[in-house]
């Protein structure tokens, strides 16, 4: 069998950071941007070379302009020194001209036939042939998911062309089941439209959030990946009937594009009691016991950190 290769490409999923006005605490409880300072500090720690960080919406809470302002100020630097493509997906929670002037840089309440601040936020990005297109599934004033005609037929002829790498689409609402309490009721509408789109297609991956816990899925033949909050998660062993939403189980994803395939990984945050580091005796037995094409490769993952 041959060695495995490095990934093409690596993406730092992260969702529903749900900022407040004033650093106030989410419920009175959550502290928000310790949680996701601290995701942020992982990723860097990681030395991963990571060629987009992609946050599926939610971004803020209730749309407030100091909430936007906090969040990229904490993940702009990031995203210039890890030399990643930062994407900013929309939620249900986000307003689409806060989102254009706070976070796009984009002109907002003007009519010079640009597309306006209340347009759905869709955007391609090339990911050195990795083509990651980020769709709004949100619908203004309300919680559930939409996706227009005319969005639909956007993406359609971005996909008439497959990319080099394949495509990547990142999407706030995730066009699959949950059993929790009133979640049904929130989830993307017409889910069978997208699926006529996508099917078929070069889409290698679809990335959501909006259900503050991890799961995954297929969808049209496709693997879906839903990344945790990073402000609070959902316990789906709460009991029948329940909703609780609980302060732990916060994470990212990373997602590691293969040639053949993409692997997505859970990472938890947070700090914890260490319990072992194999000794460095270890680490050179079992590189020297890699296959030829692969010891090259390990020797680098093993060097410890500077």
């Amino acid at each position: 069998m041959p060695a495995r290769s490095e990934p093409t490409h690596v993406i730092a999923h992260l969702s529903d950071t749900h900022f407040l006005a004033d650093r106030a605490k989410l419920y009175g409880t959550v502290d928000t941007d310790s949680t996701l300072a601290r995701a942020l500090a992982q990723l860097e720690r990681s030395r991963i070379d990571i060629d987009a960080l992609v946050f599926t919406g939610d971004i803020t809470d209730l749309g407030q302009q100091d909430a936007y302002a906090r969040v990229r100020a904490l993940v702009e630097p990031v995203a210039e020194r890890l030399g990643a493509e930062l994407v900013w997906v929309m939620g249900n929670h986000d307003v689409r001209g806060r989102m254009r002037s706070e976070l796009l840089d984009e002109p907002v309440g003007d009519l010079s036939g640009g597309p306006g601040e209340d347009a759905p936020i869709d955007r391609v990005f090339d990911l050195n042939g990795l083509r990651l297109i980020a769709l709004d599934t949100s619908v203004p004033g309300f919680h559930h998911g939409e996706l227009t005609a005319e969005q639909l037929e956007w993406l359609g002829g971005h996909l008439a062309e497959p990319a080099p790498h394949g495509t990547i689409v990142a999407l706030h609402h995730p066009p699959i089941p949950t059993t929790l309490p009133l979640m049904p009721i929130l989830e993307l509408q017409e889910q069978h439209l997208l699926a006529d789109v996508i099917r078929g297609t070069d889409v290698r991956g679809i990335l959501g959030g909006h259900l503050h816990y991890t799961t995954t899925s297929l969808f049209a033949g496709v693997p879906i990946s839903v990344a945790a909050a990073t402000c609070y998660t959902l316990d789906l062993s709460a009991g029948p009937g329940r909703l609780d939403g609980v302060n732990g189980g916060q994470s990212i994803n990373l997602v590691q594009v293969y040639p053949d395939q993409v692997v997505h990984s859970v990472v938890p945050v947070g700090d914890y009691p260490f319990a072992n580091s194999f000794p460095v005796d270890l680490v050179a037995r079992i590189e020297a016991m890699a296959p030829d094409g692969q010891r090259e490769a390990f020797s680098r993952h093993a060097q410890p950190a500077e």
